[in-house]
């Protein structure tokens, strides 16, 4: 696997104005690079691994103060990539930024590749592939469910999941091939049932880690919330006031939404995002019906739906249309407009409705909102989503390469329920390792590897 062993720099924090601002330096000529522009109160070779310094960063042609900074120093390999790291704290505005950035490159570093101070740290060791996804996960974390996920892969427990099924799937192939080449041997041979057993064991803990993608997605990605309804019984109200914000048009004249509108929001943790779609009608407008067809497609795929009546209006045939085509366990009814609903009203939709729980709302006032949030919560964790320092898997790459292991280590079950000989049910049992291996970097190409650094931001 390809290593550079150039000296590499990158901004670390977000661009734009800030408190701080931090320069990053890794490789073998960090520390010579840094001693050139930085003078402190101590010469930098005095300086401490892991502790912080004050002092200037001087350029050294012109002799010119850039700013006043903190540097931080850490001697490989106890840093993030393994190698020597100066970080450099800087005032966060653009200028010093890019002028410290250009010294540092001007003394002899390059600029990053995205994720290649990551990517490092991978190469050196110090941490595994599933690791070194999950830190692009932390920064891309939108909840805390989210991050907390993402923190216990960082911490390992899926890689050493996968390192135990990958080290048995070994070692039962290692014994099959003494078996098979040294039959002659004083060693105890395996057969054919003992590798069946032990795979199908190890089959069912891997069905299992790949059944748990679903809640994983959940935490991850979030809810996908579908908001419908027929036109005008305040879809678009709802979104905006769960939103905070203006975020879909609101009208009164029907079908004025045409197309999605979503809107990311977090609820107890949990990240939502809203799909406001088209009222749901009859209509001989051609793009009001695409929208209407969208909607339909919408609520089928939603993990939870919201399906809003006009308790002012009441009940309408059109609504007794979108309720059946959305009827399962994950379904939440409302009735919207509350503050302008007759008695009468609504007593008629409880009656025609009586065997559903109906959320009482108005969109306008706030009424009803924190038990609509209470039960989007408890439907985003009936399944456990919640649980502990559960292992999930949340990546699809992972996802993808868990079931690949499954179809392998089933065929090698499938051929010796055939009466296969022990060294073809290996080729199988082999190709499972290296499945799994992928997931940690143990057995993956540059290619990939590439392909996953290249989506993280320059100085991670």
């Amino acid at each position: 696997m390809i290593y550079s062993e150039d000296t590499i720099a990158a901004i670390s924090t977000p661009v734009g104005i800030g408190g701080i601002g931090i320069v990053r330096i890794s490789g073998k000529d960090a520390f010579t690079i840094a001693q050139k522009a930085f003078v402190g109160r101590k010469s930098f070779n005095e300086i401490k691994s892991h502790s912080i310094s004050l002092g200037k960063i001087i350029d050294s042609i012109t002799g010119e103060v850039i700013d006043e900074v903190l540097l931080t120093k850490m001697n490989g390999p106890n840093s993030y990539t393994k190698e020597d790291i100066v970080e450099i704290n800087c005032h966060g505005g653009l200028v010093s930024l890019r002028l410290i950035l250009e010294l540092v490159i001007n003394l002899g570093a390059r600029l990053a590749e995205p994720g290649e101070f990551t990517k490092r740290a991978f190469l050196n060791g110090r941490i595994d592939l599933s690791q070194a996804e999950a830190v692009i996960d932390i920064i891309n974390a939108t909840s805390d469910k989210g991050s907390k996920a993402a923190v216990v892969q960082l911490e390992g427990f899926l890689a050493d999941r996968i390192r135990e099924y990958r080290d048995k799937l070994i070692k039962l192939m290692a014994h099959i091939e003494v078996t098979v080449d040294y039959p002659e041997d004083d060693i105890e041979e395996i057969t054919g049932q003992q590798v069946y057993n032990e795979s199908n064991v190890i089959l069912k803990d891997l069905k299992s880690l790949s059944n748990s993608f679903e809640r994983g997605r959940l935490i991850k990605e979030g809810i996908n919330l579908v908001i419908s309804g027929r036109p005008n019984v305040g879809k678009s109200s709802l979104l905006n006031t769960l939103a905070g914000k203006n975020k879909a048009i609101v009208s009164d004249i029907p079908g004025t939404t045409r197309d999605f509108v979503e809107e990311y929001i977090n609820i107890r943790g949990i990240q939502v995002k809203i799909i406001d779609t088209a009222g749901i009608r009859e209509t001989n407008d051609e793009v009001e019906k695409i929208g209407v067809d969208r909607a339909k497609e919408a609520v089928k795929r939603a993990d939870i739906n919201i399906v809003i009546i006009d308790g002012s209006e009441g009940i309408r045939p059109e609504d007794d249309e979108i309720i059946k085509g959305a009827e399962n366990e994950n379904t939440l009814t409302i009735i919207n407009k509350v503050d302008k609903a007759e008695g009468k009203t609504l007593q008629e939709i409880r009656e025609a409705l009586k065997n559903r729980k109906l959320l009482l709302v108005s969109a306008k006032t706030g009424q009803g909102l924190d038990e609509l949030e209470n039960e989007i919560a408890g439907l985003a964790e009936k399944d456990d989503v919640n649980k502990s320092n559960e292992i999930l898997v949340t990546n699809i790459r992972h996802k993808k390469l868990i079931d690949i292991a499954v179809e392998s280590l089933n065929e090698a079950c499938v051929a010796y329920e055939a009466g296969m000989p022990l060294d073809c049910l290996s080729i199988d049992i082999k190709n499972s390792a290296d499945y799994l291996g992928q997931i940690i970097g143990e057995s993956v190409n540059e290619d990939i590897i590439k392909e996953i650094f290249s989506r993280f931001c320059i100085g991670k």
